[in-house]
């Protein structure tokens, strides 16, 4: 059974930093996509960041390039976000996402594994 648990939310001001962690277990798959999302109250579900096999082809959704970070350590089997520079447009829950459905873009949400997502919350 695959499971992606998040950690590492939090409330912080503006201009604070975050990590976030998620602990993947039970997927075999290494040449995939894996990916972190956020979803704010009202507004659809959005790609932030996505890293492929062995931390290869980062990608970035415009909002955070240059602020956040995508990594990965297998020998922990966890992928990160480092998160500087935080804004309150920032604030939303933070999903982590593993292995993307074949044809799709790494940005969209079209992933077979979800975790149940770590609040971040950044105040002016």
């Amino acid at each position: 059974q695959v499971r992606l648990v998040e950690s590492g939310g939090g409330s912080v001001q503006a201009g604070g930093s975050l990590r976030l962690s998620c602990i993947v277990s039970g997927y075999t798959s290494s040449r995939n996509f894996m990916g972190w999302f956020r979803q704010a109250p009202g507004k659809l579900r959005e790609g932030v960041a996505t890293i492929f096999h062995n931390g290869r082809l980062p990608n970035y959704a415009d909002a955070v390039k240059g602020r956040f970070t995508i990594s990965q350590d297998n020998a922990k089997n966890t992928v990160y976000l480092q998160m500087n520079s935080l804004k309150p447009e920032d604030t939303a829950m933070y999903y982590c996402a593993a292995d993307l459905r074949p044809g799709y873009d790494s940005m969209s949400a079209q992933y077979n594994y979800w975790g149940q997502g770590t609040q971040v919350t950044v105040s002016s």
